[in-house]
């Protein structure tokens, strides 16, 4: 199961990688945001024969575009004013990666309770497996793997800065909003309404190169 401790593992850098992919909503711990089960690659995922949730490689992705439809009747009046009844806003979520490792470690990671990778040496003495993408996150084989497992709903976990999502804590003098970028501070339900990749170019080391686009469409 994922912790407090498994994710903090698998975060590469001072701050999570930005996407994760969740069969949950997740529960939260100490004012994290935690998929519940097991990362696909980890130990514990391999042990039970499935996985819960993915994380997404940073590595040559490009901006993360958000735009939002707005669900509302608009009808004008006798007197000509216009009214409008708001139904609900609902995001689209565009993302692609530009030459992405086509796997992100030459072999079955295995992410023990740490979130660190099972480095077993083999016979050449080498760290096994071997990391493709930088921060360990999904390359395009495990993003199509997901998205042929996923025709209906799923959940995506973001983390980038809004500071709105979290309210400040009338206990304390110092206002920990602004605080929360090492985290994932939200999680919506989504499926899929598009998704490409292409084989770029093929490496002699065990993987290829792909381009990956994807959009998310809020459910």
């Amino acid at each position: 199961m994922a912790t407090n401790l498994y994710m903090a593992g698998r975060k590469k850098y001072q701050r999570p990688q930005a996407m994760l992919f969740a069969d949950n909503q997740g529960i939260k711990v100490d004012g994290f945001y935690i998929p519940e089960g097991n990362e696909i690659g980890s130990l514990a995922a391999s042990a039970e024969g499935s996985g819960e949730f993915l994380i997404l490689s940073d590595d040559n992705r490009s901006p993360i575009d958000f735009s939002t439809t707005r669900i509302e009747k608009r009808e004008r009046m006798i007197n000509g004013r216009m009214r409008s009844y708001h139904i609900a806003d609902k995001l689209q979520i565009n993302v692609s990666w530009d030459m992405l490792p086509s796997r992100a470690y030459d072999t079955h990671a295995g992410f023990d309770s740490n979130g660190q990778p099972n480095l077993v040496k083999n016979v050449n003495t080498r760290p096994n497996p071997l990391e493709f993408t930088t921060d360990g996150g999904a390359g395009g084989v495990e993003i199509l793997d997901w998205y042929k497992n996923h025709k209906g709903s799923f959940w995506v976990y973001l983390a980038y800065d809004k500071y709105t999502n979290f309210n400040n804590d009338p206990q304390t003098a110092k206002d920990d909003r602004f605080n929360n970028t090492n985290k994932y501070n939200e999680v919506i339900e989504v499926f899929f309404s598009d998704f490409n990749y292409s084989v770029v170019k093929r490496s002699g080391l065990n993987f290829d190169f792909w381009n990956v686009s994807l959009t998310l469409e809020e459910a």
